[in-house]
């Protein structure tokens, strides 16, 4: 298993680019309307019947699921037709998904197939970040290559999070309340069909010279079947079903969370430190994975990480009874959380991709995520059931613990183990 020894293309930085831009924005358009919720629901008013499952809060949800159909389809195609038809397509359902819902703000309906062609999008978009990392960048370089893209994601998150609150009216006693969701739609609208513009144009299936190694990639089945053989990987998958799919868990019902230990009334803090918190351990692991030559090291640390954050969050108001010092402790301890499980993620991509060879990259890291994915809504529904939220949150440290205990079994990548320094 031998490292094509070529000139790394300057251009790969313009490639990586182009695909950041045009994941930021299909992760804008995901939570889109989560921060205004009732505000665009007071928008739309009698477009939405009571009760509908069809409603505002549908368009995040839509996303998960789509995730969960689409995954093996966009990594098939991203393995046998190349990252730029991948990534092409991907780019082309965002435009159109944004364009609906930017240029028909007003109808709920076109908001709804708008938000299906960008959920459908997605996968295409997110299982191409290995595949891309192993086309444009040399080895030592693929960890931090393979975190910026995860970077765009929670960027993504963060950007609408931040402006949905800025560009909608969301004081109940404004008689504007609810304004602004259509100016906010149309905005992303466009800035969603010039990221895929600027995707299609720009990126490329492969530099002239490759730098990946020169294995003979396997087919979908052929890969899966080299992944299922690999002790080595099938305890990562079994790291992220249970680490990544606890986050989205977590993340997705942060403010049950908070009520969980006595908040009344959350302003979002503890969202705002696992995701800020996440995207400073998504870009400074990754580098430090690369310039050290190590990938298990790094998923043990994060994995020992995730333990005490988890335990914060679940035992904050056991621990302090006055619901201010709770929600401090959870604070940080979501911080801590963020930081390690979101930068587990890229390095986890990468170890896939290096010990799943000869698969396709985009196989490797599409099965992480729909795993991922699948247990996180199983988590939501169960700590959604009355009087489980205390028990799952419990129950969480004892599975992240798990997590750690199964880092140990694993083995370095052979591929970093035998690259030398560049």
């Amino acid at each position: 298993m031998t490292e094509a020894r070529g000139r790394a293309s300057p251009y790969r930085w313009a490639v990586l680019a182009a695909y950041m831009i045009v994941t930021i924005a299909v992760e804008v358009q995901w939570v889109a309307l989560a921060p205004v919720t009732r505000a665009a629901e007071r928008f739309y008013g009698p477009q939405i019947a009571a009760g509908s499952f069809f409603g505002v809060d549908f368009l995040a949800m839509s996303y998960l699921l789509l995730f969960l159909v689409f995954a093996f389809p966009a990594s098939y195609v991203i393995d046998t037709y190349g990252i730029r038809f991948g990534l092409g397509l991907g780019s082309a359902l965002a435009a159109l998904g944004g364009l609906a819902k930017g240029l028909f703000p007003s109808s709920f309906a076109m908001v709804i197939a708008g938000q299906l062609a960008l959920g459908v999008a997605q996968p295409f978009i997110l299982n191409a970040a290995t595949a891309l990392g192993a086309r444009w960048f040399p080895l030592r370089e693929r960890g931090t290559a393979v975190g910026l893209a995860s970077l765009a994601q929670y960027l993504g998150i963060v950007l609408a999070m931040i402006l949905g609150p800025m560009l909608v009216n969301g004081d109940p006693s404004s008689p504007l309340y609810g304004s602004g969701v259509d100016s906010l739609l149309r905005a992303y609208g466009i800035g969603t069909a010039l990221a895929a513009l600027v995707a299609v144009l720009v990126i490329r299936e492969r530099p002239a010279e490759a730098v990946e190694d020169e294995t003979e990639r396997k087919g979908v089945r052929g890969g899966l079947r080299v992944l299922f053989a690999s002790k080595d990987y099938l305890i990562l998958l079994a790291l992220f079903t249970i680490g990544l799919g606890i986050f989205n868990a977590l993340s997705s019902m942060v403010d049950a969370v908070a009520a969980s230990i006595g908040v009344v009334d959350s302003d979002g803090l503890i969202g705002t430190a696992m995701i800020g918190a996440g995207i400073v351990g998504a870009l400074v692991l990754p580098i430090l994975s690369d310039a050290i030559g190590k990938r298990r090291p790094f998923l043990v640390l994060c994995m020992a990480g995730m333990v005490p954050g988890v335990a914060g969050l679940a035992l904050a108001g056991a621990i302090c009874p006055d619901p201010a010092a709770a929600y401090k402790v959870a604070t940080i301890s979501a911080g801590i959380l963020g930081f390690f499980v979101m930068a587990a993620g890229p390095i986890g991509f990468e170890y896939a991709a290096e010990i799943g060879r000869p698969a396709p990259e985009s196989t490797s890291q599409g099965l992480l995520l729909l795993a991922g994915q699948a247990s996180g809504i199983g988590l939501m529904a169960l700590m959604g059931v009355k009087g489980f939220m205390g028990p799952t949150l419990v129950a969480f440290i004892a599975l992240s613990a798990l997590c750690l205990i199964g880092t140990f079994a694993m083995r370095e990548s052979e591929a970093m183990r035998s690259a030398k320094p560049d």
